[in-house]
C-alpha cells in the first residue's frame, strides 16, 4: 500500500499535517506583493492560460502565503483547493534521489559505484556514434556510475530530447509503458546505446528511473515500498504515491483537454490507476502540503519533526553543483548560470539567467506544470502546482518573478 492509498484506509487513517503558519510581514514578506502575485495568477486563470493553480510560499520554516486559484479541472465547477492531488511528474526525481542518498548513508552503494554492479544488462551498453548517417556502436571510454544516474551525464536519454537515431529507438520501443515492471523497463533501457559517452555531457534522461530500479534491487521491495517506508511515512506525506485510491476522485487536478496556445491534444496519465512502471523519474502524485513537507525537510537540513531523513552534509554534496564548467549542458532545461547536482538544478550565479534567486538555490520541476525550490541564503522555499504541460517554462519563470518581489 502507498501512501496515498494509506491516506484512504480507514484502518490507516493517515493524514498530512499542516505546517506552522505566519503573517507574511513577520517572515519578511510583503503582503502587498503576495497580492499582486494572486492577482497576476487570476489573470492568467481568467486568460484561460491554466485552469487553476496552488502556490505555498514559506520563510524561516512558516509558511506566509498558501492559496489555490482558479478550478481544479476545466470539465468542472469545483474550485482549485489547497488538498487538490497533481500528477508532480519530474518532481518524483528529488525524492527519489534522496531515497537514494539514504542507501549511500546505509553503506549499501557508493556514488562511484558502476550502475551494472546492481543491474548485470548495462555492463554491455555501447555509445551510438553518427557517423556519415549511420549509427555506429563503441565501447564506452569508461562505466557508468550511480552518480552519473544522479547528475544525468549518465549517457541515457528520453525519448522527447531529440530526434536521432538513440532517440527514435526510445520512441519505438515499450519504454513508456506503465504495464511494463521497473525491472524490465532498465533491461529494456540497458538495450539502447548511450548518447554520449558517460561523464561527458548533462542530458536529461530515465536516469533517474534507473536508480528507482536500483534502490528496488538493493532492499528488496518495491519502489513504492521503499519510498513510503523511508521517505513518504516519517514525513507524513499521506497523500504522495504511484495512485491515489477512489475515495480521492472528486480531488484531482486535471489539465485543458487540448493546449490552450497550440491546439495540441493533452494526455496525461490517470491518477486511479496503480501502474505496473513504478516511475522514479516521473510517477508519482502528490499535494501541494505534502510536497511542501518535503521541501521543509530540505531546508532543515534534512530533518523534520524529529525524523531525520538524510543527513545535512548529505544534503549539502546534493544541492552542489556537480556538473562544473567543462560538461556540455545539452538542450535548454538549465537555464544560464545554472548546474545540476544529485537530483536537483543548482544557482551557480547570480546573474545570467533570466529570473531572480540567490546563489546556491535548488529546485526542480514536473513536465505537467508542478515546481518548487529552496533559496538557502533567503531560507524561503515555495511550492508552485498546476497542470498546464505547455505553460510550465512561463509559469515557474513568473512565480519566481512574483515570489522574489516580495522578499524585504
Amino acid at each position: 500500500m502507498n501512501a496515498a492509498q494509506a491516506a484512504h484506509n480507514p484502518a490507516v487513517a493517515a493524514q498530512t499535517p499542516p505546517l506552522p503558519e505566519a503573517r507574511p510581514e513577520t517572515l519578511g514578506l510583503s503582503r502587498p506583493r503576495l497580492q499582486a502575485m494572486s492577482d497576476a495568477f487570476k489573470r492568467e486563470v481568467d486568460k484561460g492560460t491554466v485552469p487553476g493553480i496552488t502556490v505555498l510560499v514559506a520563510r524561516g520554516g512558516q509558511v506566509g502565503w498558501f492559496e489555490a486559484l482558479g478550478r481544479q479541472s476545466p470539465a468542472g465547477a469545483a474550485p482549485m483547493a489547497r488538498d487538490s492531488i497533481f500528477r508532480i511528474f519530474s518532481m518524483t526525481k528529488p525524492i527519489v534521489s534522496v531515497a537514494v542518498m539514504a542507501l549511500v548513508e546505509d553503506g549499501h552503494l557508493l556514488l562511484g559505484d558502476p550502475v551494472a554492479k546492481f543491474i548485470p544488462e548495462f555492463a554491455d551498453q555501447k555509445v551510438g556514434v553518427v557517423s556519415g548517417g549511420r549509427l555506429e556502436l563503441v565501447p564506452p571510454r569508461r562505466a557508468m556510475t550511480v552518480q552519473d544516474l544522479l547528475r544525468h551525464t549518465s549517457g541515457l536519454t528520453y525519448e522527447h530530447q531529440g530526434d536521432g537515431p538513440v532517440h527514435k529507438l526510445y520512441q519505438e520501443s515499450r519504454v513508456r509503458s506503465r504495464k511494463i515492471s521497473n525491472a524490465e523497463h532498465a533491461a529494456l533501457v540497458a538495450s539502447f546505446p548511450l548518447v554520449c559517452h558517460p561523464g561527458d555531457e548533462f542530458n536529461y534522461s530515465r536516469s533517474t528511473d534507473i536508480l528507482g530500479r536500483i534502490i528496488e534491487v538493493i532492499s528488496g521491495k518495491s519502489l513504492g515500498s521503499f519510498l513510503t517506508d523511508r521517505v513518504l511515512a516519517p514525513l507524513q506525506m499521506a497523500e504522495t504515491g504511484f495512485a491515489t485510491s477512489g475515495a480521492s476522485a472528486t480531488r484531482l487536478a486535471e489539465p485543458f483537454a487540448a493546449d490552450p496556445w497550440t491546439g495540441d491534444k493533452v494526455a496525461l496519465f490517470n491518477m486511479l490507476e496503480q501502474p505496473v512502471m513504478e516511475s522514479g523519474g516521473g510517477g508519482l502524485v502528490s499535494t501541494t502540503m505534502d510536497y511542501a513537507r518535503f521541501a521543509l525537510m530540505l531546508r532543515n537540513g534534512g530533518t523534520l519533526d524529529g525524523n531525520r531523513i538524510i543527513g545535512r552534509k548529505t544534503l549539502e554534496l546534493m544541492a552542489s553543483d556537480h556538473l562544473g564548467p567543462g560538461v556540455p549542458t545539452n538542450g535548454t532545461l538549465l537555464s544560464p548560470g545554472h548546474g545540476f547536482g544529485l537530483g536537483f538544478a543548482v544557482r551557480r550565479e547570480a546573474g545570467i539567467a533570466p529570473f531572480p534567486g540567490s546563489v546556491g538555490q535548488y529546485f526542480w520541476s514536473g513536465i505537467a506544470g508542478t515546481f518548487f525550490w529552496i533559496d538557502p541564503k533567503e531560507d524561503l522555499f515555495a511550492v508552485f502546482m498546476s497542470q498546464g504541460p505547455g505553460q510550465r517554462d512561463f509559469t515557474r519563470t513568473l512565480v519566481r518573478d512574483l515570489v522574489y518581489a516580495a522578499v524585504e
